[in-house]
């Protein structure tokens, strides 16, 4: 009876920290929204990042491949122009089920600038499995003149670095919930926030008005993809929000691939503990079996 009464406790606990932080996250969202129409600081993001449902949430997530070899498909054709993924070497793209064929084909489609040769000069040959996906441009500098003074930054971590801090009470759940998608909550979430700024509210020019994005209310890169502008062969919704979704699990993929290893790792490490505890007990329980207490 007292364990029924601890669990139905605990299950009130949890009922009531999620009650809060979903109203502590509506009052966030609506404050915010006030405070920058009436002029006065608001706290970035405007908006918290939306919660999405992803394959790979949870103790016992995985990647779908499926929808990763969609998301490299929408960087390839348009997040590439602009972002590099300088950490990320073109073999690790079998992991996505493509053959060794299949990614020494999709390496040769890029131009590696390679050398020096024997004549001291630089010069630029077809990509190979072994080599990571180039930046489309020179350098740093480059990169920002041809985007109004804003680098794009490199996508390679940005699945992971990019994850909005949340404040109590959600705090407390995540532990339970063992949240961490963060990254692709906020990626999603901006991609699909573009919106026409509420009325009071300038955006200097070049800006584009997104409350989801976390240093100010605009930023310089404009909505980067629309409807059917990205080809889907398994017949899969070519919407931005499909798009969306897709290429931020791509970008948690490239940050991190080992993710279902470590998962399966995890779970096995805390089985052996159960199981380890249990045999301690049993030992102390025949220890002291025949002692006096």
């Amino acid at each position: 009876m007292k364990k029924l009464a601890t669990s139905l406790l605990s299950l009130a606990l949890l009922a009531g920290l999620g009650i809060a932080q979903a109203n502590a996250q509506e009052n966030h969202d609506a404050a915010g929204a006030e405070a920058h129409a009436e002029g006065a600081t608001p706290h970035y993001p405007i908006h918290h990042p939306k919660n999405v449902k992803w394959s790979f949430a949870g103790p016992f997530g995985h990647y779908d491949k499926q929808q990763l070899q969609r998301g490299l498909k929408v960087y390839t054709e348009v997040c590439s122009a602009c972002h590099s993924m300088e950490l990320v070497p073109f073999r690790t793209l079998g992991e996505l089920g493509y053959s060794e064929a299949q990614v020494k084909a999709f390496a040769a489609n890029y131009q590696i600038q390679d050398g020096p040769n024997d004549d001291g000069e630089m010069f630029e040959r077809a990509g190979v499995p072994s080599d990571h996906f180039p930046s489309p441009f020179p350098n740093h500098q480059a990169a920002a003149a041809a985007n109004n003074g804003a680098a794009p930054p490199d996508f390679s971590l940005l699945g992971k670095a990019r994850g909005i801090t949340r404040g109590f009470p959600q705090f407390v759940v995540d532990i339970f919930t063992q949240y961490q998608e963060g990254g692709p909550d906020y990626i999603y979430s901006l991609i699909t926030g573009y919106q026409e700024p509420p009325e009071g509210v300038e955006v200097a020019e070049g800006g584009h008005y997104n409350p989801y994005f976390a240093n100010a209310a605009s930023l310089a890169m404009a909505p980067p993809i629309a409807d059917d502008q990205v080809t889907y062969d398994d017949g899969s919704p070519q919407t931005v929000d499909q798009y969306a979704k897709d290429i931020a699990a791509f970008l948690m993929w490239a940050a991190e691939p080992h993710l279902e290893e470590r998962k399966r790792t995890g779970f096995m490490v805390m089985v052996f503990l159960v199981i380890f505890s249990g045999l301690i007990y049993l030992t102390k329980k025949s220890v002291y079996a025949n002692k006096e207490h």
